[in-house]
């Protein structure tokens, strides 16, 4: 096994609020991919083959946003977490644990409740 993870979902309750908010903090433009029952937001990734993708998603029903339940994913936040971090309130999410070192091996995390209401972390490697 390659990675641990290859596919994640992040549900929304707004998805143009939501879409807007990761665009803003993380400075990139998600890519539509409506189907039928779901409409998603995918983050951008080079090499799908290779790497590990992601999405925002909208589906009534499916997901329920959480700010404590459920599986805590970390997002790429290099070249550091708090470059990330300083968007998050202006963009109309809240920090719910500031940039605190992990350690000087594996680097720094911060973890955000985004406009959904959604617990995400993000991860930057040391300096």
């Amino acid at each position: 096994m390659q990675h641990a993870i290859s596919w994640f979902e992040i549900p929304t309750k707004d998805l143009d609020r939501a879409t807007k908010f990761y665009e803003t903090i993380f400075g990139i433009s998600l890519i539509p991919l409506d189907m039928e029952n779901i409409k998603m937001r995918m983050f951008p990734v080079e090499d799908m083959a290779n790497g590990i993708g992601g999405s925002l998603v909208h589906s009534e029903g499916f997901f329920t946003p959480s700010d404590s339940a459920g599986v805590l994913i970390y997002l790429n936040g290099n070249p550091d977490v708090q470059l990330v971090l300083d968007k998050v309130e202006a963009a109309g999410g809240k920090i719910m644990v500031p940039k605190t070192q992990i350690s000087s091996e594996y680097g720094f995390i911060g973890v955000m409740i985004d406009t959904e209401g959604n617990r995400i972390g993000l991860h930057s490697n040391p300096v």
